[in-house]
């Protein structure tokens, strides 16, 4: 089953398999997310377990129409290969399309073949764009 996550509904993620995120669940963590209504959570359950999640932060800004940065996309090693990356960031598109989402964008490392291989097999087109990032401690 995929479902997008609503502000109360942290206590789904107690039940996650192994490397669907990259580290265990903090539930003030999960509550402060999932109590952003900027912030999205697109899950993939399976008897009760989190086998995948796909997340998402949808933005505006002063001239341009709001858009969905897809942030992580993870399926538990045993799922992979079902479709459900397919599934989960189709459902966290139409999300954002019920919030008004113009569109979606995500980076990723050109190492990262799989992810590759999903963001195309949804349509997804490679941008040439360098990425770049910061740490907030001043150097």
């Amino acid at each position: 089953m995929i479902r997008v996550l609503g502000r109360d509904d942290a206590q789904v993620l107690e039940r996650v398999a192994a490397e669907v995120f990259d580290h265990p669940i903090d539930p003030e963590l999960a509550a402060q997310f999932l109590g952003d209504p900027r912030h999205h959570l697109a899950v993939a359950i399976d008897e009760g377990v989190v086998v995948g999640m796909a997340s998402g932060v949808h933005y505006v800004h002063p001239d341009k129409p709001p858009e969905l940065w897809v942030n992580e996309v993870g399926v538990a090693p045993d799922f992979r290969r079902r479709g459900i990356g397919r599934a989960l960031m189709r459902a966290l598109f139409e999300h954002a399309r019920a919030l008004g989402c113009a569109g979606a964008w995500v980076g990723t490392e050109p190492s990262n073949v799989a992810a590759r291989r999903l963001y195309a097999a949804l349509g997804g087109t490679e941008d040439q764009m360098i990425m770049v990032s910061f740490s907030t401690t001043p150097p």
